[in-house]
């Protein structure tokens, strides 16, 4: 062996570059350009805050704990809409339906025992206090009665696909 032939370069082996370079260099290119969508991408809308609703209330809590139902109204004096969610609740009174309105202001301890953190809360509870259909927010009075009428008589409100416009 010759002593310039020890130190001479190396040429490339051509199946070197096409079998491994190449590849190499495409795969970065992608990844490159799928990096660059990504920042581009839009972040997801935030999620929605879930209101917490209690499933069990203590009947002992509210008016009339013997009646076979109870309607509570969580509110406030603050709350602009609260006046018209009470009003659809007081129609519901009668020998078998209690309605208890919780004034965050004058029971503010009842708000906190159940967790209300948004007013107009409404619960209706059967017999044993279990909570059947609630509204977190304002409600339409159809909805409002139509929950407390399934509650009384299942089955006797039309599914909500009933309501759906045939195509």
């Amino acid at each position: 062996m010759k002593w310039p032939q020890l130190f001479a370069p190396r040429s490339l082996d051509r199946e070197l570059v096409l079998n491994v370079l190449i590849p190499l260099v495409v795969i970065g290119c992608i990844a490159v350009l799928v990096a660059r969508q990504l920042r581009k991408r839009k972040p997801e809308p935030p999620t929605q805050q879930a209101w917490t609703v209690p499933q069990q209330l203590d009947r002992a809590d509210f008016v009339r704990p013997d009646t076979p139902w109870i309607v509570v109204v969580f509110t406030s004096s603050t709350c602009n809409s609260c006046a018209k969610v009470k009003a659809m609740a007081e129609i519901l009174m009668s020998d078998a339906v209690a309605v208890d309105i919780v004034d965050y202001q004058d029971r503010k301890a009842l708000h906190e025992r159940y967790g209300i953190d948004a007013v107009p809360t409404t619960v209706m509870t059967d017999a044993q206090g279990v909570v059947g259909a609630s509204f977190v927010g304002p409600v339409s009075a159809t909805d409002f009665w139509a929950a407390m009428a399934e509650l009384r008589e299942p089955g006797s409100t039309p599914p909500p696909e009933a309501h759906q416009p045939r195509t």
